[in-house]
């Protein structure tokens, strides 16, 4: 006799679980101990303004910006170090020493012929308070832009009396009346042309501190020994204080061994001169300036961002505990 097969078992699914839906192998990271949480954490202070204050330095630090070598990043450096430091509640100054005006355009400062600038300080004797423009996308940051008309000052400084020594003396009594009106500079970086003509040493004469960008490439290291060399000329000669303060490395390509070679062989002779940070090859740094932006304010997110954050952070840090070291 066939019996009936038994009745398949009806399973009953729940329409809810009581359990997270979570995997019980691995826990997820907290959301602000994830990269990409971080850096949207970050990007969220600054558009809101909401970041913290580091510490001022002692007494008004003056960096020039030089590299002999063109390319290296020393206008990119120059404004994003200095909109990193103004947004988190310094007060700085960018004197813009370059014919080409660039980073008056990262700053969206006007600098069209004509325009009160850099060049009327140099050549005419005007304050540079007369040239000196606030940058609106940055509160804290302000800016003394260059014009085209810069470039012919080179030749016109040449029979000028005290022609090394004229920014000095600008810079000087703006820093003084500043301090007398309670509105003290905390950092001033002069952003120099690739050369060493009388604008950069015009620069070196004004500043107490050298800030060198070193992009990561052999070349480089060539251009580097030069520019210690000329460091040393205008300490023996026009001005005793100035010295090599901090080492920054651009454009590192952390995929080639020639950037891990470059970046080691420059941390081995200068030590810690060095910051610890290396700024990244990144397209958003490089696109900031078509839009009259420094990368802070265009992708605070993107790792250049990010990058010359920690490497503006150093600085201020450094310089409140008086780490890192200066060499001619």
């Amino acid at each position: 006799m066939n019996e009936d097969p038994p009745a398949p078992t009806e399973m009953v699914y729940p329409l809810t679980s009581t359990e997270p839906d979570v995997s019980r192998e691995t826990e997820p990271l907290p959301d602000d101990e994830t990269p990409i949480a971080a850096a949207a954490a970050t990007a969220a202070r600054i558009r809101g303004g909401r970041t913290d204050t580091w510490p001022r330095p002692v007494s008004t630090r003056v960096l020039t910006v030089a590299n002999q070598k063109g390319g290296v990043g020393k206008t990119t450096t120059t404004v994003n170090i200095a909109a990193a430091l103004a947004l988190h509640g310094l007060r700085v100054l960018v004197i813009d020493l370059d014919p080409q005006g660039n980073a008056s355009t990262a700053l969206a400062v006007p600098h069209h012929a004509g325009e009160p600038s850099v060049y009327e300080v140099l050549i005419e004797g005007e304050p540079l308070a007369t040239a000196l423009h606030e940058v609106e996308a940055v509160p804290g940051l302000a800016c003394v832009p260059a014009t085209i008309d810069l470039a012919g000052a080179e030749i016109e400084l040449v029979s000028l009396v005290a022609r090394e020594s004229r920014l000095q003396r600008a810079l000087s009594a703006l820093l003084q009346e500043s301090t007398e009106t309670g509105q003290a500079f905390d950092f001033v970086f002069i952003d120099c042309p690739p050369s060493l003509g009388l604008l950069t040493i015009n620069a070196f004469v004004a500043a107490s501190e050298v800030l060198i960008p070193i992009q990561c490439e052999y070349y480089a290291l060539e251009g580097l020994g030069q520019l210690i060399r000329n460091v040393e000329l205008i300490q023996s000669h026009l001005n005793p204080d100035l010295a090599v303060s901090t080492i920054l490395l651009t454009m590192y390509d952390g995929r080639t061994r020639l950037a891990a070679q470059v970046a080691d062989e420059v941390r081995s002779h200068f030590d810690d001169l060095v910051l610890a940070t290396a700024i990244p090859r990144s397209v958003r740094v490089s696109e900031a300036p078509s839009y009259s932006q420094t990368v802070l304010t265009y992708d605070p997110g993107s790792s250049g961002a990010l990058s010359y954050l920690e490497a503006a952070r150093e600085m201020a840090h450094r310089a409140a505990t008086g780490g890192g070291g200066a060499t001619t």
